[in-house]
């Protein structure tokens, strides 16, 4: 049974998204904090054999265009729901076999940390990667079409979510952990964060979106 890789976003358009980031940094800095985000992680991740990825983004009539900017990468929709809803949707719709579940806030995400995510699935029903702040940045299930209830009394955006997501699973799961990485959310974090496009690319990240989002008007940048 094959590896998926399910790459779970908000399609980045100006004033939707990322709202607490946005009130510290401004609208289009975090527009285009997605949108290089979204750019950096399909080049790490997508041409990589030991998976196949998928783009489940969000308001489903963001698919056709998501299609402009994913590379050939299928794209669905998250459908109807709350975060939790969707999350568990994007899991089960998968062919079968393992299934691991990121954002495309983690800067310092690449294949590596995939790679282990999967190979924790070997020996573990469910994985989590746990965020500095009480959240997580990974879910992964082995078999994600028998999955316990996960995600229905989930305190999102807060220092309790991960907390919450064990407490939903049964003592029978074994449960993973991936490594701590750090997703970014506000302000303080962004900062710390924004010369990643540089640093990865070695060209200015406004010059990494504008070259994977043709179709985005062009802004003051990040």
């Amino acid at each position: 049974m094959r590896r998926t890789l399910v790459l779970f976003v908000r399609a980045p358009l100006l004033g939707s998204g990322k709202r607490r980031l946005a009130r510290e940094v401004g609208d289009v800095a975090a527009m285009r904090f997605e949108q290089l985000m979204i750019a950096l992680l399909l080049r790490r991740l997508a041409k990589d054999g030991r998976w196949r990825l998928r783009i489940a983004v969000t308001p489903d009539n963001a698919c056709r265009r998501a299609r402009h900017w994913c590379g050939g990468v299928e794209a669905v929709g998250q459908g109807e729901g709350d975060l939790g809803i969707r999350m568990r949707r994007a899991l089960e719709t998968c062919p079968p076999g393992p299934v691991v579940l990121v954002g495309a806030d983690i800067p310092a995400l690449d294949a590596r940390h995939i790679g282990a995510a999967f190979r924790l699935l070997g020996r573990h029903d469910v994985v989590f990667g746990p965020a500095r702040d009480g959240g997580f940045w990974l879910v992964g299930a082995r078999h994600p079409r028998g999955l316990p209830p996960l995600f229905d009394q989930v305190r999102w955006s807060g220092p309790y979510a991960l907390t919450d997501a064990r407490a939903g699973l049964p003592r029978r799961i074994k449960i993973g952990y991936a490594e701590r990485l750090e997703d970014v959310d506000d302000g303080d974090a962004y900062r710390g964060r924004v010369a990643v496009g540089t640093a990865i690319t070695g060209r200015p990240p406004h010059r990494t979106v504008r070259a994977a989002f043709p179709h985005t008007a062009p802004t003051s940048g990040v």
